[in-house]
């Protein structure tokens, strides 16, 4: 069965990899388990070349649920792995028997082609269009790279040449690059070349393979004969040491013809220890950048990015970006993650606001673990529940009886003063409480201190009894 080759069942793997950031492993389990690609095809569409993925699970109930839930973030990871715009299909696994007998008769009728390299003259950019500057949200922690990148967008092989990104995986990077690619493709004739390093690799090692002459020219034309290269996760060619001899030459070729040659690692190139020394020296001779995790506010102003292309948006509460911010991972696609799944949760519950509560519960699976757990918040809640003799559990309650309700107040205003976490976080863990309730705690207990001295004694008491 064609799905079963080596190279899909890896481009597979890399997927559920993928994945893997994106939903929770109970529903890889349940949607993804007994999938596989059936086949990768090349297409034209709009004029413009992508690839068609068929994709074979084993019953139609699985395969309707595919579409109807995960169909846009399989495309998106697939054309992350492909470096191509991409169609999904599915396929069941009853049919395929049926088409692979209707190609052995059509294959038998016809007479033997001669099998030839994959290369053409035809040297595809593999960018996909809506990465942008338009849409690459900017704040502290990227405001570099994204100045930067817009220079060599500007003049390409004249600024900084190379130019070289680093960062974590899922800040931005590739984002950047294809970005740059699609503002130099608009604004000029210059001929753009994206490709992973893994793709290098694989190119390669099919030259190895094909010592034909027509073979060896196609594949430098396609690597030597462009202005603008862009190679992705570098790190990956670390292992591969005849490849990092070829991409040696290849970059000395396009920099001596002062072509643009962009680079992305998920570390420095001092740190690619394993890298041939004259490849990092090259690396550091243009614009090395770093991307660093995004800090609160730009976790916000990408979850309301995300939001903005939802017909639900207008149905979120401002409580609950701060509780998407304040609990993703330090990783954009995590976070725009929890934006569809909040809104597939919506669009199923079909709620008539998507309140603090909603989030939590749709996304309780998704983001962190709830910070009762193990932070400092259950330590506190502890400390001032012991002090007062009552419980958690009556901190947490809706009482509202004096004994109950103020040292509440004062658990409150000491999660709010001795941690950092965000009022709507603080207020989840005091049984679903709205913000201003957390905050009104807060002013209580700061305008009672300063007029009586026994609640700072108090204060200071539950203070050394934390743990």
């Amino acid at each position: 069965m064609r799905f079963m080759n080596e190279e899909n069942t890896l481009i597979w793997q890399n997927f559920i990899g993928l994945l893997k950031n994106r939903i929770s492993t109970v529903s890889i389990n349940s949607w993804f388990k007994y999938c596989k690609i059936y086949k990768i095809d090349d297409a034209v569409e709009n004029n413009k070349s992508i690839k068609i993925v068929t994709i074979v699970t084993n019953s139609q109930f699985i395969k309707d649920a595919l579409i109807k839930r995960y169909l846009e973030t399989i495309e998106e990871l697939m054309e992350s792995i492909l470096g191509k715009n991409c169609n999904i299909e599915f396929i069941l696994e009853e049919d395929i028997n049926k088409i692979d007998e209707k190609e052995k008769i059509i294959e038998s009728s016809s007479p033997p082609v001669e099998k030839r390299p994959t290369y053409t003259q035809t040297i595809e950019s593999n960018l996909i269009e809506r990465y942008t500057f338009d849409n690459f949200i900017v704040g502290d922690s990227n405001r570099l790279a994204h100045t930067a990148a817009l220079s060599v967008a500007e003049q390409p092989g004249k600024l900084y040449n190379p130019f070289f990104i680093h960062g974590k995986s899922g800040l931005g990077k590739t984002h950047l690059m294809h970005a740059i690619g699609n503002y130099i493709k608009k604004t000029s004739s210059k001929k753009v070349l994206y490709v992973t390093s893994d793709k290098f690799i694989s190119d390669f090692t099919s030259l190895n393979m094909n010592k034909d002459g027509s073979y060896v020219q196609a594949f430098k034309e396609k690597y030597r004969g462009i202005d603008v290269l862009m190679i992705d996760d570098i790190q990956f060619l670390q292992k591969a040491e005849k490849t990092q001899q070829e991409f040696f030459h290849t970059f000395n070729s396009l920099y001596d013809m002062n072509k643009q040659i962009i680079i992305s690692s998920d570390r420095s190139p001092d740190d690619l220890k394993l890298l041939e020394e004259r490849l990092r020296t090259r690396f550091s001779w243009g614009l090395t950048v770093n991307i660093y995790p995004p800090d609160i506010e730009l976790k916000k102003r990408i979850a309301k990015n995300k939001m903005s292309g939802y017909a639900v948006a207008s149905l979120v509460d401002e409580d609950v970006i701060e509780y998407i911010a304040s609990n993703s991972e330090n990783d954009v696609r995590h976070i725009e993650g929890a934006v569809t799944r909040l809104y597939a949760y919506a669009a199923i519950m079909g709620p008539h606001k998507i309140d603090l509560e909603f989030a939590n519960e749709a996304l309780r699976d998704y983001l962190k673990s709830s910070v009762y757990m193990d932070s400092n918040i259950a330590k506190i809640q502890k400390a001032v529940a012991d002090y007062y003799k009552i419980t958690i559990e009556d901190l947490k309650s809706k009482k509202r009886t004096a004994n109950i309700n103020y040292p509440r107040q004062v658990a409150i205003y000491l999660c709010r003063t001795y941690t950092d976490e965000s009022f709507p976080k603080i207020g989840l863990e005091f049984g679903n409480r709205d913000h201003s309730t957390i905050m009104h705690a807060c002013d209580k207990i700061e305008k009672d201190l300063k007029v009586n001295n026994q609640l700072k004694e108090i204060i200071k008491e539950i203070k050394n009894n934390i743990g």
